[in-house]
């Protein structure tokens, strides 16, 4: 087969497509770029504002199925949000420094906590999901699972404060919802029970209520699962049905020892 029958071939098997790649690139610029100007203490807010807005609107014009007037005036709707997600993420950052003790300050959780900053691209592509910029903000959550190994889709409702701990393999359904003062730790799974393409605006994944904590590898699945206030799960714990508040639940698999017999 000749060079140029392959690109003909190739061409018309991606008629079927208009993805435009740079769309990708540059919803990861944006993001670290966004990051950087939220928490870096040396960021230019004024000018790293600006480029952040050039930078949006050239992603919203790949991303926004919305008429152009209306696609025009949803950076100043994110621009709005950006205040009150940092004090979200100031609570949390605040949380984590709080409850583990191998944080040492709070430069620590910004700079070097994975979960802090899955935290962080979560609120920040929250806004964009509401916004109804679903592409946008799932290329903000998959370039943070990417990064950090946790999985937080932008359609969840997750207070604040909230801690993620060591990060790697936490994946957390779009219709998940947690409460304040919520622990997880690293291999939780928030997801849904069963799965069908009719069930796309239905309720598919857990609740899980103020002061809860999560440990690692439990899997809590279904949509109408709520994990009751002031419980503790622990590890590799899986449950499909509601828990009851202050409860403590546990993962009855025993464990032997046996020591080897001297030859």
């Amino acid at each position: 087969m000749t060079k140029n029958l392959i690109i003909q071939n190739i061409t018309t098997l991606k008629k079927h497509s208009s993805i435009n790649y740079g769309i990708k690139t540059k919803t990861e610029d944006f993001t670290e770029k966004l990051f950087y100007t939220l928490f870096d203490s040396n960021a230019p807010l004024d000018k790293s504002i600006d480029e952040l807005e050039k930078c949006f609107k050239e992603i919203a014009v790949l991303a926004c199925k919305k008429p152009e007037v209306l696609c025009e005036s949803i950076w100043e709707r994110f621009l709005e949000k950006l205040p009150i997600v940092l004090e979200k993420l100031i609570q949390d950052a605040t949380y984590i420094l709080e409850n583990d003790p191998a944080s040492n300050n709070i430069e620590e959780v910004y700079l070097a906590y994975p979960g802090f900053y899955a935290i962080a691209i979560y609120r920040l592509s929250h806004e964009l999901y509401k916004l109804d910029l679903l592409l946008f903000s799932r290329l903000m959550s998959e370039y943070a699972h990417r990064i950090t190994g946790t999985d937080i889709h932008a359609g969840a409702d997750i207070a604040s404060p909230f801690f993620i701990d060591h990060a790697t393999g936490i994946v957390i359904g779009e219709t998940t919802i947690i409460k304040k003062h919520v622990k997880i730790y690293q291999g939780v799974t928030l997801g849904a029970l069963s799965i069908t393409k009719e069930m796309k605006n239905a309720k598919r994944h857990p609740t899980v209520e103020e002061d809860v904590c999560i440990y690692a590898n439990a899997t809590i699945l279904g949509g109408e699962t709520i994990i009751g206030k002031e419980s503790i799960i622990g590890g590799n714990a899986w449950i499909t049905k509601s828990i009851p508040a202050k409860s403590i639940v546990t993962n009855t698999t025993t464990t032997e020892v046996k020591v080897k017999e001297k030859k």
